[in-house]
């Protein structure tokens, strides 16, 4: 592959995972049985360049790979805004991944796709939560790959062996035991929430173990368990006893050594973390509310349709949810589109509220029941934001004004 036995765009991948590997201390390259690429999102000329090169060159992928979302809704373009040149450019960056070859995904969520990996298998994803979802709760085999580096495993089919495809970095490091939780908290997709914010900013880089969790969480719960812990601390792999597949007991997660450090939780470290995922007051006049960061599943969209009976949007008030194009279309088949979209509500596919230019110069704040959205988006679209529940984003959309149960 390096020396160009399999066109100039392979070679020109294998040269930078060659020296990628050697920078990482990487003693060899593994196969890989499928990638997931971060880089469809726009953030310049030199986004194009890298891709538009592989395609002029050929390449094509060589095992199944998934795309994550884009800076456009290429289902729905008349969505987005901003200047035309940029449109563009996002239009074509897509594009150009998928003429290598790639799935025309454009989700975060790949592992609610039909490309979900299974346990023990060596993959190269890119895009955070997928990351720790991949690594944590299915127990597949992924570092933290960046972009062009994803890109380069998929057109080699390899990935340098360091990091989390081996079994010795995946040993758990820090305990976090939970506090007691009084039933509102058990009960409650926050409590999820406020466990990954914390782990993420208290880990330090070390793999998490969490002692103390509810049973049988569901996996949208975990899915937001990680997804903030791999924002506020890049976290790419926790261990929870007796929920992930790597921690049947404290024992294994740590595999067999005791812990680096164990931090005890407490209820005023799990109302902190809510409290710093806010910007604003209870009371605060809403401009928008945003769901699906990472993407809605098909469940969420079926926890919520029962919620939607009687339910009046406040006036000028914008209501999104992101989500993928397979589920768009399973929810499209089950009627629920007609449902959402009568009650006012955006569904937003193959890009993110937060990565668009969506919500630009909103006067009031956005109201979001993710974690990751409320950590990103003052900081990349300049809003301010409340986090609560599904249930309070439903009541606050209906008032106009932030509204929050009591935890």
């Amino acid at each position: 592959m390096r020396d160009g036995g399999h066109g100039p765009a392979v070679a020109f991948a294998m040269d930078i995972l060659l020296r990628f590997g050697e920078a990482v201390g990487a003693p060899r390259l593994i196969p890989i049985s499928q990638a997931h690429i971060d880089g469809c999102l726009y953030h310049g000329q030199v986004s194009l360049d890298f891709v538009e090169r592989l395609v002029e060159e050929d390449g094509k992928v060589r095992v199944p790979t998934t795309l994550n979302v884009g800076s456009m809704d290429l289902l729905h373009p008349e969505l987005i805004g901003g200047p035309q040149a940029e449109r563009a450019a996002g239009k074509r960056l897509m594009e150009a991944h998928l003429a290598l070859g790639c799935e025309p995904s454009f989700t975060c969520a790949p592992y609610q796709t039909r490309f979900r990996p299974r346990l023990g298998e060596q993959i190269a994803w890119g895009e955070s939560n997928a990351i720790v979802f991949a690594n944590s709760v299915i127990g597949a085999r992924t570092n933290r790959y960046g972009d062009f580096i994803d890109l380069c495993c998929a057109l080699t089919g390899r990935a340098p062996a360091f990091g989390l495809h081996l079994d010795e970095h995946r040993r758990g490091e820090v305990l976090f035991r939970l506090p007691e939780l009084p039933s509102a908290w058990r009960d409650s997709d926050a409590l999820h929430v406020a466990v990954g914010h914390v782990i993420g900013e208290r880990s330090q880089g070390r793999i998490p173990v969490i002692e103390g969790l509810p049973p049988q969480p569901t996996e949208d719960q975990l899915k937001a368990l990680g997804a903030v812990a791999a924002s506020s601390g890049s976290v790419a792999l926790f261990h929870a006893i007796g929920i992930t597949p790597e921690a049947p007991t404290l024992g294994d997660a740590l595999g067999g050594r005791p812990p680096a450090e164990t931090i005890d939780l407490t209820m005023a470290d799990l109302k902190h973390a809510l409290a710093c995922l806010s910007t604003a007051a209870e009371g605060t006049p809403l401009s928008a509310v945003s769901l699906g960061t990472p993407h809605f599943s098909l469940q969420e969209f079926k926890t919520m349709a029962p919620l939607m009976e009687g339910f009046h949007k406040a006036p000028g008030l914008a209501f999104y949810i992101n989500t993928s194009r397979e589920t768009y279309h399973a929810i499209d088949g089950l009627g629920l589109c007609t449902l959402f979209e009568k009650a006012g509500i955006t569904l937003l596919t193959d890009t993110c509220t937060y990565v668009t230019t969506l919500l630009h110069g909103l006067d009031g704040v956005v109201m979001t029941n993710s974690g990751k959205w409320a950590h990103y988006a003052p900081g990349n679209i300049g809003v301010g934001v409340a986090f609560g529940s599904l249930a309070d984003c439903i009541a606050s959309a209906q008032a106009g004004y932030v509204m929050r149960s009591a935890l």
